[in-house]
């Protein structure tokens, strides 16, 4: 019986992660398609770079992120797991490009 509860759970919090996703990309086609890409992006970086140390790099190297992956993850730091591109991009020394 516990082995069916867990396996249950399992299940279900892989399905949920799957919309969540889902629900994301959706939210954010929306945006795209009422305000244009660059408001979106504006918005999103502004929350992102709230309290970067040197904000106007900050905002650049989010904008160009946003503007290429169409997406930045929530919150201030980390959770780049909710937008693979953004995560992925590089620099030219390798490093994150993106904040």
């Amino acid at each position: 019986m516990k082995m069916v509860l867990v396996l249950f759970l399992l299940v279900s919090l892989a399905l949920s992660s799957c919309f969540f996703e889902v629900s994301i990309a959706g939210s954010a086609l929306l945006v795209h398609g009422l305000y244009g890409i660059a408001d979106f992006c504006d918005s999103k970086c502004a929350v992102r770079c709230s309290k970067a140390g040197v904000q106007d790099r900050c905002l650049k190297y989010c904008g160009i992120c946003c503007e290429k992956c169409h997406c930045v993850p929530s919150g201030t730091f980390g959770h780049k797991d909710e937008c693979p591109c953004y995560r992925d991009m590089k620099n030219s020394k390798g490093k994150s490009k993106c904040p």
